[in-house]
């Protein structure tokens, strides 16, 4: 684990970063931005989703996008009616992977991505992000049997990692400083991911921790594989939307303080973290202190802003 001093540093760029693109204030009645205008006229929010990263997004038994992202998500879908005049907006769900999501946004293919997307410099040179929603870290999942217990134990053998994550460039990085000749393998997405590692065509299968507790859990699989090693990355969590849009990112921004304000983000976060899902799955993961952390100071911030 990493001394909390880093982790908090690490909390406060991230939170930079989340906040930066929702620190504009929307400047008055006499125009729309892009986005929220063409929401408007259509009278629909696209939302894209994840097909497997439960229990931020994922499908149910009926092949319905569900999660705590797509939650965050339709609250935000309220917010955008206030501001657009419309309480009857539509949502269309797009499905997008880890590989083209970033895209989705740029492409103006969906207007709010709703999955498992880690906030970072790079991607915020691109994209805009809510404020902080989650927090996670690369780690790896292996086989119960496997003498696998850190990544320098993969020395010459095969992982498996999901396509345009953090985590394929965290493994890149740790291959490349450790010289461990791994085979590194990439799969679209982390069903797939997941069942070359079920296969037995990888040695382990890298990326947020609680994504692989997620997959294990939704898959009835704690007598096949366990979650172990040291974080290899900090992954903070955010929606992700088109940047450059001041009026938009204050709506997002004002949607999670409304959220913090009612003291709804810690129920929220417990209906897909603790409590049995609409799927019949439980994570039981409690929340984390650094979230709940920024979870509070969402709600500091709307009291002062009241």
């Amino acid at each position: 684990m990493r001394p909390l001093t880093a982790i908090s540093s690490g909390l406060l760029l991230a939170a930079c970063l989340l906040a930066s693109a929702a620190s504009a204030q929307t400047g008055g009645s006499e125009g729309l931005s892009p986005t929220l205008l063409a929401i408007k006229n259509a009278h629909t929010v696209r939302l894209g989703y994840r097909e497997s990263s439960p229990p931020f997004s994922f499908l149910d038994q009926a092949g319905r996008p569900i999660g705590y992202s797509l939650e965050l998500c339709e609250a935000i879908v309220e917010e955008i009616g206030v501001e657009v005049d419309d309480p009857n907006l539509k949502i269309e769900y797009v499905k997008v992977t880890s590989d083209d999501r970033i895209d989705a946004v740029l492409q103006n293919k969906i207007d709010l991505e709703c999955g498992s997307t880690t906030a970072n410099s790079e991607r915020g040179k691109r994209v805009a992000f809510s404020p902080l929603m989650f927090v996670a870290g690369t780690k790896l999942m292996v086989p119960k049997a496997s003498s696998v217990q850190q990544l320098t134990d993969l020395k010459g053998k095969t992982i498996v990692v999901t396509k345009g994550t953090t985590n394929e460039q965290a493994i890149q990085a740790a291959e490349k400083k450790f010289a461990l000749g791994m085979n590194i393998v990439v799969a679209a997405d982390h069903e797939q991911s997941y069942q070359m590692l079920a296969d037995g065509k990888a040695d382990a299968f890298a990326t947020d921790d609680i994504l692989l507790s997620g997959l294990i859990v939704r898959h009835k699989s704690q007598d096949k594989f366990r979650v172990t090693g040291d974080y290899l990355s900090y992954d903070p969590y955010g929606i992700m939307f088109r940047k450059g849009e001041p009026q938009l990112a204050a709506v997002v921004e004002r949607t999670f303080r409304k959220l913090g304000s009612n003291h709804d983000l810690v129920p929220l976060y417990n209906k897909w973290f603790i409590a049995r899902m609409p799927t019949g799955e439980k994570m039981n993961v409690p929340i984390s202190l650094q979230l709940e952390e920024a979870f509070k100071a969402m709600d500091d911030s709307a009291s002062a802003n009241n």
